[in-house]
């Protein structure tokens, strides 16, 4: 359903803002070419991203699997883009099957993304013809105050940026089979991302001689036409999107993709900042914790994928054998063993007065000791020196 239907405004409401838009001025008192305020935040796994540009907010969640390629590109991963509207986010928007708008929405950052090769799918592959990543980016709209398009296409970059996929190795007899590694035992890979296509969408008011930049709710529902060029820092045009509408001169179109260029620019670097520092403070967190998730990395299992008679994966988890532990877990009460023998007997030689006297204050510790454990060093080396002794003042 279009949100149009929700909110129309009334012939007062749209004479106020179309003539505001001719003194270069906006409801929320921007300029024409100004940008809400954009936040990124990231979620505590990789791959989660949200973000507010004014009061539109989307998530995006970014995943993968292993499935078998397109037998046109063997070589190649694939990324799909999938957008939900909730009805939480505008009421306008029902449940089930998506409508118009989220179908645009999701066409509109996909082929940004996959035409202009933002990703690189041929690092996704791990076997030929049989095995590849498909990457799957998840975009949830939380609020609608405008311009979807726009917020959604930099959440699906965020999103993109930070998500980390399992590493795997090729091994076997055939040299087929194919062993995902958990995250504990070797650290996960980013994808290789050549640049990152932004969005910028201007709205156009009366016969297409105003246009403005991050149209709001309301701008929208009194526009007569809209158009999204995605371009990125460069200033390389990755693809153009114009929904009907009012018409456009092209020497407007050039003036929009200038303005684009520098907006675009803009963006990229507010993104390099947001994921760099996540990634720094990810890492910070990791060595804290790097003492204690050490041991577990010896017991994490690796998961093998193993195709099966119908052409399906399967998962094998090797474990590490049990006596593998014992044998860990037992030398150091031995060694501890030593040392109490290796320290005794010293004190013996510089103080067998002293030693004796704790043999009396201890008691009936000392014969169960004794019962329980043989005969040690101690007990061999002290009556030689006390012959020795006696030697010495006989003498």
């Amino acid at each position: 359903m279009d949100h149009h239907q929700r909110w129309r405004p009334t012939v007062n409401e749209r004479e106020f803002i179309e003539r505001a838009l001719q003194s270069d001025l906006r409801v929320d008192g921007r300029r024409p070419f100004d940008f809400r305020r954009l936040k990124i935040l990231f979620g505590r796994e990789d791959g989660s991203a949200e973000v507010q540009l004014g009061d539109t907010r989307v998530m995006g969640y970014a995943t993968a699997q292993l499935v078998q390629p397109y037998k046109d590109r063997p070589n190649e991963g694939t990324l799909a883009i999938f957008t939900e509207f909730s009805p939480m986010a505008d009421p306008a928007f029902e449940p089930g099957r998506p409508g118009e708008s989220a179908i645009e929405l999701g066409r509109v950052v996909d082929r940004g993304l996959r035409e202009s090769r933002a990703v690189d799918m041929e690092s996704l592959c791990v076997v030929a013809g049989k095995h590849v990543w498909s990457v799957r980016v998840d975009l949830h709209i939380l609020d609608n105050g405008g311009n979807l398009i726009d917020a959604a296409n930099i959440a699906a970059l965020a999103a993109l940026s930070t998500f980390r996929r399992p590493e795997c190795t090729v091994g076997g007899e055939d040299g087929q089979q194919v062993t995902v590694h958990d995250p504990e035992v070797r650290d996960p890979l980013p994808l290789t991302i050549h640049h990152l296509p932004i969005a910028v969408t201007f709205a156009y008011f009366g016969e297409g001689n105003i246009m403005v930049i991050d149209p709001t709710y309301k701008e929208e529902a009194v526009m007569g036409g809209r158009m999204t060029a995605t371009i990125n820092s460069n200033g390389d045009v990755c693809s153009i999107q114009k929904a009907g509408g009012e018409g456009v001169m092209s020497s407007v179109i050039m003036q929009c993709l200038r303005i684009a260029s520098v907006k675009a620019a803009d963006i990229t670097s507010k993104i390099k900042n947001e994921v760099n520092s996540y990634t720094s403070a990810k890492a910070l967190q990791k060595v804290k914790r790097l003492p204690a998730s050490a041991l577990k990395k010896d017991n994490a299992p690796d998961v093998a994928m193993k195709e099966s008679s119908d052409g399906a994966l399967e998962t094998q988890s090797t474990k590490p054998s049990s006596d593998g532990q014992q044998i860990n877990k037992e030398p150091p009460s031995v060694v501890e063993d030593n040392k109490q023998e290796d320290v005794e007997p010293m004190l013996s030689e510089c103080n067998p007065e002293a030693q004796s006297e704790s043999r009396l204050t201890a008691g009936g510790s000392d014969e169960m000791q004794e019962a329980i454990s043989p005969k040690s060093l101690k007990d061999a080396v002290k009556p030689k020196h006390k012959r020795k002794k006696k030697q010495h003042s006989k003498s």
